[in-house]
């Protein structure tokens, strides 16, 4: 009985993996054993820091909130506060960049949260 190795496809699977891991340096883009390990851990790393670009977002756009409010007089925590008693239904992402980029508008939110931390204040 003759030989069956299953050489098309396991020619072909190790094809795949090269062709993915295109750009590589070095081995990893030319040997198949370094290719799936660089693949394996490109695979990895992009699934772990798709959640950290989403952290670090967040941070970021607290940041920028707590300067521009901290320029009206106001802290960051105060702000959210009245953010809530105002009724303002805008998340963080808005609100930082309409503090960046429209300081006028920014500024008459930080009035509204103002009236509404004194009407909550004086209640």
């Amino acid at each position: 009985m003759p030989r069956a190795t299953n050489a098309p496809a396991s020619r072909a699977r190790r094809k795949r993996v090269i062709d993915a891991s295109k750009g590589y340096r070095g081995r990893r883009s030319k040997l198949f054993r370094y290719a799936k390990d660089a693949q394996m851990k490109g695979k990895y790393w992009a699934y772990r820091d798709r959640k950290t670009r989403k952290r670090n977002f967040r941070a970021l756009w607290i940041t920028r909130l707590s300067a521009a409010v901290r320029a009206e007089g106001l802290t960051y925590s105060r702000f959210i506060e009245g953010l809530k008693a105002a009724n303002i239904g805008l998340d963080r992402k808005v609100l930082a960049d309409i503090a960046v980029q429209d300081e006028a508008t920014f500024k008459t939110i930080v009035s509204q949260v103002r009236t509404a931390l004194d009407a909550k204040k004086a209640a």
